[in-house]
């Protein structure tokens, strides 16, 4: 059985007691202190788990060996073929099962799930829980750094989710052929206020849902159904094929793209380059409110 969109605390338990366990990715981040993340997998992690780096593996930052960004923004995607070298640096093959997880409500492990899509692996499921189900089911656990694994060659193949640019988002702007969800806080989107990037504000006609409403109280995402209709309800009869997400840098868009997917409304697409991308050309245009 394979898993590509999320995967339970049980059901990774049964698969890594079996002839052909999942590779596992640990993505814990911090955007505002950049190695929090590092150091909360180092003090624990699910047992044999590797760590990704949202800056140094998951985007551009921070790496000279990640070049050719395939987007804009505060964190770039790397080019396709510079990522599959460190998928295949660190012992991935395609025929893995792969499984993310981290500690912020699938925030930054959505990452490596959608970029592992775009290189065309489909068999690649969020923990849904995460570390802290994990934790909570007494499950095996380890710290500090764990053995390297062979290295492989991960090939690319085709890309399994669609990855649209700013000019693509301009040129659709109000014409009706998009329908753009943005992810970040409520505060945030209505320009009240702007923490890390220079211009307030969002692009003209989007849609607001935080990443985090995905998530029941219990930190799974909630069930199909009601994915389903919370997504319909915000589209108001708009059609879910053109919808394009995008959240600041692209990081915390993809959660809504999972949900949208666990809900049978996928094939959307993802403004990698996000906010950060959009407001750094004044020609632009910005909504407030």
């Amino acid at each position: 059985m394979t898993y590509t969109t999320l995967i339970s605390v049980a059901q990774l338990q049964a698969l890594q007691a079996s002839a052909k366990p999942a590779v596992v990715f640990d993505c814990s981040c911090d955007l505002m202190q950049p190695e929090q993340g590092p150091a909360q997998y180092a003090e624990s992690h699910i047992a044999g788990a590797l760590y990704a780096h949202l800056d140094k593996h998951l985007s551009t930052k921070g790496d000279p060996a990640l070049t050719g960004a395939a987007s804009g923004g505060r964190h770039p995607l790397p080019a396709r073929a510079a990522f599959a070298r460190w998928l295949g640096s660190v012992g991935l093959q395609n025929t893995d099962q792969v499984v993310v997880y981290d500690r912020q409500g699938a925030n930054y492990c959505g990452r490596l799930w959608w970029m592992l899509k775009w290189l065309g692996h489909a068999n690649v499921a969020v923990l849904d829980g995460g570390f802290q189900a994990w934790q909570a089911a007494g499950c095996a656990v380890a710290s500090g750094a764990e053995a390297p694994r062979a290295t492989a060659t991960f090939a690319v193949g085709d890309p399994l989710v669609t990855l649209v640019g700013a000019d693509t988002v301009m040129r659709n702007l109000n014409k009706g052929a998009q329908h753009i969800i943005d992810a970040r806080g409520a505060p945030r989107f209505r320009g009240e206020m702007e923490p890390i990037d220079p211009v307030a504000g969002h692009i003209p006609g989007a849609l607001n849902r935080v990443f985090s409403s995905n998530l029941g109280t219990d930190g799974q995402f909630k069930p199909a159904a009601v994915l389903r209709a919370e997504f319909e309800a915000l589209l108001a009869g708009r059609d879910p094929a053109q919808v394009v997400h995008h959240c600041g840098s692209g990081v915390s868009a993809v959660p809504n793209v999972l949900a949208m997917e666990i809900a049978g409304l996928g094939g959307t697409a993802l403004f990698a380059g996000s906010w950060s991308e959009w407001c750094s050309e004044p020609t632009r245009p910005v909504a407030q409110g």
